[in-house]
């Protein structure tokens, strides 16, 4: 049971994030910057949205204080990404990627508290975790390649 929910949670998130990226190429016919390019920028995108999604049944009374902070940590890690990506050496890109794998973790954390006070259900935590993990692999995989190639 666990390992069919697996498969078709990877399925969704798959299609999820093909469907974020499919669409962003028909809106806008225009020159793709080389950020938009990256499966770590798109994965972010999307968990960008479902982050949002999952604040938006918080308390009202939380608008200025758990909402507020792990929408900017999520955010973050995308522009961090965005800003590292056009960077000349590895090791301006790497401190970005650094910053943006820091602002994962503080997501991850908000979220742990966000679950512990009963705003988001065990099964969205997983989800987001899940989403935090390969996002978290995939960010690690690109600034060892950044590292690797811009400074060598």
């Amino acid at each position: 049971m666990l390992i069919v929910y697996f498969v078709r949670c990877v399925y969704v998130w798959e299609f999820i994030c093909l469907f974020v990226v499919k669409t962003t190429k028909i809106l806008k016919n225009m020159h793709e910057y080389s950020f938009e390019k990256l499966r770590v920028w798109q994965r972010t995108r999307v968990f960008v949205k479902k982050i949002y999604l999952l604040t938006g049944k918080f308390p009202d009374r939380e608008k200025f204080g758990i909402i507020s902070q792990l929408q900017r940590a999520v955010v973050s890690v995308s522009s961090n990404i965005a800003e590292g990506s056009s960077r000349k050496s590895g090791k301006d890109q790497g401190y970005f990627l650094q910053i943006a794998y820091s602002s994962l973790m503080e997501s991850l954390s908000q979220l742990i508290l966000a679950f512990d006070l009963g705003y988001i259900k065990e099964a969205d935590l997983t989800e987001v975790r899940e989403q935090i993990e390969e996002i978290s692999n995939l960010l690690n995989a690109y600034s060892k390649s950044v590292l690797k190639t811009k400074d060598a």
